[in-house]
């Protein structure tokens, strides 16, 4: 049994700690929000009252918070009360620039860090198929992976601080583009009068394949989990597709690397949201193309 910190309990947070506890651990969370730490508490989690009463004495702190500037927060305030060789484990979707400076300030706290963004949504928190993406020195993250395993289906270390957000921002890079592509796709179908069936069961299976298509199909039918199938409720949201479009072009911009494909799909999203659309499931693009609005 491991004792842990976690702090963040919202639609993510919540499952991945009733996890841990079901897998053996104590937790302890902490939330600015009382009604998500009622459901935690619900889950066997114990509730402290503050960040830095969830953090101390503890030998892991977990955090999964909405972007850089709150965990570098947390991080201020709790590095002087934590337990001496504490590992801190940011599970929050950041940009590269501060999950560097996370991993600095705990360095010289001598505090052990990883930073371990996840993909697989608010389904794979609550089923534990969580993939974990992993950055920083490669005994955190040895001492990192049992914990982690509770929640996950995958954990793949990346590299050094910092890689965990690297590989992250590219993947949804890569699925926002991709979903684009396929909405394209599906409305270029319907004009041409060719069924949405017809073109998934050619492009499932032939050089058009992609997640976009097998698994998260956005038309109705094919794909009968898809969000497609229940009015595009997430999933994952059209906001939070746009946070990392806009991660990403933040580190494209700052890295010299050129995007050209991630700066559109990033102009769409924001043209969706700014439609009403931002709790829409991002698949939902495919109405953008349809011309459709909310």
């Amino acid at each position: 049994m491991t004792s842990i910190g976690f702090i963040g309990l919202g639609n993510m947070g919540n499952p991945m700690a009733a996890n841990l506890v079901d897998a053996g651990h104590k937790v302890t969370g902490f939330d600015l929000a009382v009604d998500v730490m009622d459901v935690a508490r619900g889950n066997g989690v114990d509730i402290a009252g503050s960040v830095v009463e969830a953090s101390a004495g503890k030998e892991v702190v977990i955090t999964m918070l909405p972007a850089g500037t709150h965990v570098l927060s947390v991080y201020d305030e709790v590095m002087e009360e934590a337990m001496p060789g504490t590992l801190f484990i940011d599970c929050s979707t950041i940009d590269v620039a501060s999950a560097r400076k996370a991993h600095q300030l705990a360095g010289a706290a001598e505090m052990l860090s990883i930073d371990a963004p996840v993909s697989g949504g608010v389904g794979g928190a609550k089923a534990a198929t969580l993939t974990f993406m992993a950055g920083g020195e490669q005994s955190a993250f040895d001492k990192a992976e049992p914990v982690l395993d509770a929640m996950a289906g995958r954990i793949v270390y990346c590299g050094d601080a910092g890689a965990g957000q690297s590989a992250k921002i590219c993947n949804n890079m890569i699925l926002g583009i991709s979903m684009i592509g396929v909405g394209e796709a599906f409305v270029l179908a319907e004009k041409l009068g060719l069924s949405h069936q017809a073109l998934f069961d050619v492009a499932s299976t032939s050089s058009g394949q992609c997640w976009s298509i097998n698994t998260y199909c956005p038309v109705p039918g094919p794909v009968p989990t898809s969000p497609a199938n229940n009015g595009y409720k997430p999933g994952f949201a059209v906001d939070l597709m746009l946070k990392d479009l806009k991660l990403a072009q933040e580190a494209a911009q700052k890295s010299g690397a050129i995007t050209p494909l991630g700066a559109e799909a990033t102009q769409l999203y924001s043209l969706f949201s700014a439609l009403g659309n931002g709790n829409m499931d991002f698949s939902g693009i495919i109405e953008f193309m349809r011309g459709s609005q909310k």
